[in-house]
């Protein structure tokens, strides 16, 4: 009898507890640590042919640390990233085994964006480039994170232009030669597209690129005029209608893309199509 009473009160002592124990559970403060990797000068000597590898599984352990807090997210849990640890674990990985893409695309994906550490990435990206210099991919990130986030357009066509050289890729090219132009550098932007036609493998891509190279003719053009109206009168033109009266101009140049060309407030020649062909509505 004495156990039976032992039994039936333990039964009922679960059952007051383990609903407060499950809420408990569900509700409880969720840790979830990245944790550290040791100095990569020493990963790197003990993992001696295995170096891929180590590097591979640092860097899928960042993927299910990221997508473990992520699905968190989803449930209402908030953890603070340990972006500080992630970067560092990148760094490792890439220092193991700079080949490895999914390192670089990770950092470009979660580092720039959303945190602003641009400078981090590119130094990344910056060391793959030597390494995986086939990618056209991690040239286009450079420049993209150059011209993008931090307005250095100079750079930006640098990458974009290796980005474009590498892949044939028309969308690289045009990028870099908006970059070259907004780096007041159109006359390299013109070399290279002339480069780019002469190597284009389809008509549609040389159409492409010659459309682009009219287009930075036609802005050459206007702005040697705005130029030598100062030189004549001592003072900049307020629109490019002035430079035609004068007879620096004929007439003003069409934008090959369907704009109107029109001075910026710093006297930069402009297109209201920003050179790029409007989408048609159906």
């Amino acid at each position: 009898m004495i156990w039976r009473a032992a039994f039936v009160a333990l039964v009922l002592v679960f059952a007051l507890i383990a609903q407060p124990f499950s809420a408990y559970l569900k509700n409880r403060p969720v840790e979830v640590k990245l944790g550290y990797l040791p100095h990569p000068q020493i990963l790197k000597i003990t993992s001696g042919e295995h170096k891929s590898t180590v590097a591979e599984m640092s860097v899928l352990r960042i993927l299910f640390y990221f997508g473990t807090i992520l699905q968190k997210l989803k449930d209402n849990v908030i953890v603070r990233p340990e972006f500080y640890n992630m970067y560092k674990t990148l760094q490792t990985a890439v220092y193991l085994d700079p080949y490895n893409m999914d390192a670089y695309y990770f950092a470009q994906a979660s580092f720039t964006w959303e945190l602003g550490r641009i400078k981090e990435v590119n130094d990344l990206l910056e060391r793959g480039v030597k390494y995986r210099n086939w990618d056209p991919w991690l040239p286009f990130y450079l420049g993209f994170n150059y011209a993008y986030f931090q307005k250095d357009y100079k750079q930006g066509a640098r990458y974009m232009k290796k980005a474009a050289e590498l892949s044939g890729n028309p969308l690289f090219t045009n990028l870099a030669a908006r970059y070259f132009y907004e780096a007041q550098q159109t006359n390299f932007g013109l070399a290279f597209l002339d480069s780019m036609i002469k190597s284009a493998n389809s008509e549609a891509i040389r159409q492409v690129y010659i459309l682009r190279r009219d287009a930075l003719l036609a802005v050459v053009q206007l702005q040697k005029a705005v130029s030598d109206y100062k030189n004549r009168f001592g003072t900049l033109p307020d629109t490019l209608q002035d430079l035609v009266q004068p007879g620096l101009l004929k007439q003003l140049p069409a934008d090959p893309y369907g704009g109107e060309f029109f001075l910026d407030k710093d006297h930069k020649v402009r297109s209201t199509s920003k050179f790029a062909k409007a989408k048609s509505v159906n």
